[in-house]
């Protein structure tokens, strides 16, 4: 990393970025390069990561867990180093950076960490607004948007936020315009899961069933007309995702959160992405308020959200 010492001022660039919600999610067969095609809508909901970007002389990249963080992290094994997205996401901007500095991440997390929802993917978004309003790199959202792509196929999103279908790997995103609201109850586990390990269970669960699976090449139009109308209840009836049978295959508990959630007043219920998060669909904000109240009344972690919302915004930038 090429740092320009007293360059600029000491300064500390705040972003926040959503998680997200895997509305539909089609899988395709194991191809040989060792990944699946998938056809997917994302969903950006209003939990967010937040990175605290500040500059500094030591020419090294550092990150660290504020203690502002709302997730129980005891146990929880978030590697610090160059493993982490977030540092991915400053080590490329340092090597496009024409003014680079070093740079210290503080990371407050909210997103359930190995939760399906992507939390990894916004700290890295986060990091690529933050670094490049830094060190002013004057980089446009379509060129940081390239260089998301090359971290993980949910970090494009996340910058990107609101609505979008995934094709591909999930790297080819397609913006859908959708303004109308959906609110949901977000039901977080105490345990997380791996998601290539969900993906070679679903392998496994398909082969023992002989199951013949063809390449999603799109996105069933039901989802996004519900999402464009703001119709819940046409959402609720298509609500798909593929991994969910391998989620609960490896967390059986998932079944009976899904159960409850819907005993208690859900419309629908899906696992997000690989899960363990669950995702309760409701019909209106109050309702979604109620569903959670009663379910941590159940002793379950559960928040109200909503989406769409807008990807990685900055929200201060401060000279020291």
């Amino acid at each position: 990393m090429n740092a320009v010492r007293g360059r600029f001022p000491a300064r500390t660039v705040r972003v926040k970025a959503p998680g997200k919600v895997n509305v539909s999610l089609d899988v395709g067969p194991l191809r040989p390069d060792g990944y699946h095609s998938v056809a997917s809508v994302y969903l950006a909901v209003s939990l967010y990561e937040e990175v605290a970007a500040t500059s500094t002389d030591t020419g090294e990249i550092t990150v660290g867990i504020s203690p502002a963080s709302t997730l129980d992290l005891d146990g929880v094994d978030i590697p610090l180093d160059e493993r982490n997205l977030a540092y991915k996401a400053a080590a490329i901007m340092a090597d496009v950076s024409e003014h680079s500095t070093g740079v210290h991440l503080e990371i407050t997390k909210r997103v359930p960490v190995a939760g399906g929802m992507g939390g990894g993917s916004a700290d890295a978004a986060a990091t690529l607004l933050a670094c490049d309003a830094l060190w002013n790199s004057g980089l446009s959202r379509e060129e940081l948007a390239h260089l998301a792509a090359e971290l993980g196929a949910d970090v494009p999103f996340s910058l990107l936020g609101g609505t979008a279908v995934g094709l591909g790997v999930g790297d080819e995103l397609s913006p859908a315009l959708v303004k109308a609201q959906t609110d949901w109850v977000l039901v977080t586990a105490d345990f997380g899961l791996s998601t290539p390990e969900v993906f070679r269970t679903l392998d496994r669960l398909r082969a023992e069933s002989g199951e013949a699976i063809e390449e999603p090449t799109s996105v069933d139009p039901r989802v996004l007309a519900a999402l464009l109308s703001g119709d819940a209840d046409a959402l609720s009836r298509v609500l798909v995702n593929d991994l969910q049978r391998a989620s609960i295959e490896l967390a059986p508990e998932l079944r009976d959160v899904l159960g409850l959630g819907e005993s208690c007043g859900a419309i629908a219920g899906i696992v997000s992405g690989s899960g363990p998060t669950v995702a309760l669909l409701a019909h209106n904000p109050s309702a979604a308020d109620g569903l959670a109240t009663e379910l941590r009344h159940h002793g379950l972690d559960a928040m109200a959200v909503h989406g769409p919302v807008h990807g990685a915004r900055i929200i201060s930038d401060t000279l020291l």
